[in-house]
């Protein structure tokens, strides 16, 4: 299945990524939603054959590998202090509550907790297909800044 043949919800955009660690475990799409109450930033996958386990379900370790993709993506939308920024995780803590199967739409909701000079800490929580399957915090450390392209800036 190609990233073409992939059915996302309205309103979300491919994550650019085509090479690397995301590029091999995606195709990630994210939605940044402006709101006067405060911005969401939802970031979503559909689960292929590829990321599944034996039983058809979506691998603890790819839940796992997108909650730590998901987390960054989000607080670099919502937090200035680390927009543009290389946020290595320090702690991720994982709750898994149930399967996402073989198809299901899977999208994470960032929330920004906290962010001081040096770390950012962070929560959501993940659905497949609507339903609670993940609930994921991290801290991650405010490292150096990259530009647009995503290359360090030394």
């Amino acid at each position: 299945m190609s990233a073409a043949d992939i059915t996302v919800p309205d309103g979300f955009k491919r994550f650019p990524a085509t090479s690397g660690f995301i590029g091999v475990n995606g195709p990630l799409w994210i939605r940044h939603v402006v709101r006067e109450s405060g911005d969401l930033v939802h970031v979503g996958f559909r689960v292929e054959a590829r990321h599944t386990n034996p039983m058809g379900n979506c691998h603890g370790g790819m839940l796992a590998t997108f909650c730590d993709m998901m987390l960054p993506l989000g607080i670099h939308r919502l937090s200035k202090e680390a927009a543009n920024r290389f946020l290595p995780t320090i702690n991720l803590q994982i709750d898994y509550l149930a399967p996402a199967p073989l198809g299901a739409w899977v999208q994470g909701d960032v929330q920004v907790l906290r962010t001081t000079r040096s770390l950012v800490f962070a929560q959501g929580m993940v659905t497949a297909d609507g339903a609670a399957a993940v609930r994921v915090s991290g801290i991650f450390k405010i490292g150096q800044p990259f530009s647009s392209s995503g290359e360090a800036v030394l």
